[in-house]
């Protein structure tokens, strides 16, 4: 017995020795209105442990959870610009714990490649793509890569005339398989450019979505996602 009373105070001794490392605090913006604060160990700089939360216009939190080692641990809850919970996530299960329904007034879309048969409306269950952090958060890092092509920055094209669909295609298999953005001029919808992005993303997890099924068999689908284009040629989410 007390054998066990030695082990398990060392093992509490540990667990806060642990936990007591010196941290540092990052913040940092990811889009013009989007920014994150996190803690990394002090003696790598690198290591992300403790709270994280990501703010949109620095009030409003769209992201909360916790890192041990590195890694996501517990349960994270995400929300859209607005505070709402759109969806909860236990990392040491791997589990999503929900998953909010999806309004009419949402600036991501979605499209498959089925034909389907008016006929049979009632037998016909189709879900969409579900990205681990949810419908604003989880979409962050493909709306914050992209940066405005030289060769349009140097033209003469007012932003402010101008807007960015972010277009992904998720396989059946669940991984980003295409990632381009379609720059619109909205006086006349005339298509300025599509720009295809690289599939090399800084995070791997950011190739990884549950993929749409159409009565039960997963499919390809595409995503678009509505933005704005700031001053500076990055983007945002559409309000």
């Amino acid at each position: 017995m007390r054998y066990r009373y030695i082990i398990l105070l060392f093992c509490l001794y540990i667990s806060v020795t642990g936990f007591a490392q010196e941290l540092s605090t990052v913040s940092r913006k990811l889009t013009n209105n989007i920014s994150e604060t996190y803690h990394v160990l002090a003696n790598d700089g690198i290591t992300r442990q403790g709270i994280y939360q990501a703010l949109y216009k620095k009030k409003t939190a769209i992201a909360s959870g916790s890192y041990l080692g590195g890694k996501r641990v517990g349960i994270w809850h995400f929300y859209d610009s607005n505070g709402t919970v759109v969806q909860s996530f236990n990392f040491d299960k791997q589990l999503l714990l929900y998953e909010a329904p999806e309004d009419t007034t949402s600036n991501l879309h979605y499209f498959i490649d089925r034909t389907l048969d008016t006929a049979k409306t009632a037998v016909q269950k189709i879900t969409k793509p579900v990205r681990i952090g949810g419908r604003y958060y989880g979409y962050v890092p493909y709306v914050a890569l992209f940066r405005m092509p030289k060769r349009i920055s140097e033209s003469d094209f007012d932003y402010s005339n101008m807007k960015a669909v972010v277009e992904l295609l998720v396989s059946p298999g669940g991984r980003l398989a295409d990632y381009t953005v379609h720059l619109i001029y909205v006086p006349t919808a005339y298509a300025v450019d599509d720009i295809t992005m690289n599939l090399k993303l800084p995070n791997p997890d950011d190739l990884v979505f549950v993929p749409a099924t159409f009565n039960g068999e997963p499919i390809a689908c595409r995503v678009m996602i509505e933005c704005i284009i700031n001053k500076n040629g990055t983007l945002d989410f559409a309000r």
